[in-house]
């Protein structure tokens, strides 16, 4: 209390720590942002600083995502309870699940999973499996580890750069459905670090890759492989999925919140990657209807 300027230079020096990632450089932005207004900072802080001496600030660009407002008939909207809805049929549900019939019917004929993380580490895995279980020394102590030791660090990627990028290559490529199927027939039921094997089925998988496409699942597999650490959670709620013929498809990332619920700084910087990696992201608020007197 009373120590802004302090406040503000300590914040200032963690931007330029390159260990401060994803949610918490965003927080720390915010943080910047409000400190440095005058009488304490007359100019605005820089691009530079805001970006930690690199050429991108996430809060530069925080209004990107595409808002849909959803109305719901509630069960119960209090402060500090999870919101539970009344669903298509009159069953009771959370906002995940309003937003997902939502999407299914007018929002655009979608078909969807509420996953959050756990489907995309489980596509990471299949997808990279050789490269995660290759042939690198030290990272494999006894036959029971469900990954190498380095993959939750900074020297995952460079020990592996050659072999990572002739891999994303492919399925830029347009073999992402090939590799998840091989991996599935030649893996199933062994235990990898991020893949869940009874969540979702093959051919949903399948479908969801194919999606996706080529190119955004390149770019998002590259961005865990670089920090799986930082990356490894906060993903939006629901990933959705439809079909343009037998072969070609698009899919469409959505954060869902309930009254009163916002972003978090981590489930922003989510959105602000997944943009850059070229997917198609939306934010959908879930409101209560208003009551007829």
């Amino acid at each position: 209390m009373g120590c802004s300027n302090e406040s503000l230079s300590v914040a200032e020096d963690g931007l330029l720590d390159p260990w401060v990632r994803a949610g918490s450089r965003m927080a720390l932005q915010r943080r910047v942002l409000r400190l440095g207004k005058p009488p304490r900072r007359w100019k605005a802080p820089s691009l530079w600083v805001l970006s930690g001496g690199g050429s991108r600030s996430y809060l530069l660009h925080l209004q990107l995502s595409t808002q849909v407002h959803i109305l719901g008939r509630p069960l119960n909207c209090e402060i500090g309870k999870k919101s539970r809805f009344y669903g298509e049929n009159g069953e009771q549900c959370g906002v995940e699940q309003l937003a997902l019939q939502y999407y299914a019917g007018e929002g655009g004929g979608w078909h969807g999973v509420h996953a959050e993380s756990g489907i995309w580490l489980t596509i990471f895995g299949l997808l990279m499996w050789d490269v995660i279980f290759s042939d690198v020394p030290n990272v494999f102590h006894n036959r029971f580890q469900t990954a190498p030791l380095d993959l939750e660090t900074d020297g995952f990627y460079p020990v592996r750069k050659s072999l990572i990028e002739t891999h994303l290559q492919k399925i830029q490529d347009g073999m992402a459905e090939e590799i998840v199927i091989t991996s599935w027939e030649l893996h199933s039921g062994t235990a990898c670090l991020g893949v869940d094997w009874g969540g979702h089925s093959l051919s949903e998988l399948r479908a969801v890759v194919t999606c996706i496409g080529g190119p955004c699942l390149a770019s998002l597999c590259r961005h865990l492989a670089l920090d799986y650490r930082s990356w490894s959670s906060g993903m939006p709620d629901l990933l959705l999925w439809r079909f343009h013929g037998e072969y070609r498809g698009e899919a469409k990332l959505v954060e869902v919140k309930g009254p009163k619920d916002r972003l978090s700084e981590q489930q922003q910087a989510w959105l602000l990657l997944l943009m850059d990696c070229g997917f198609d992201t939306e934010v959908c608020k879930v409101k209560p209807m208003p009551s007829v007197s």
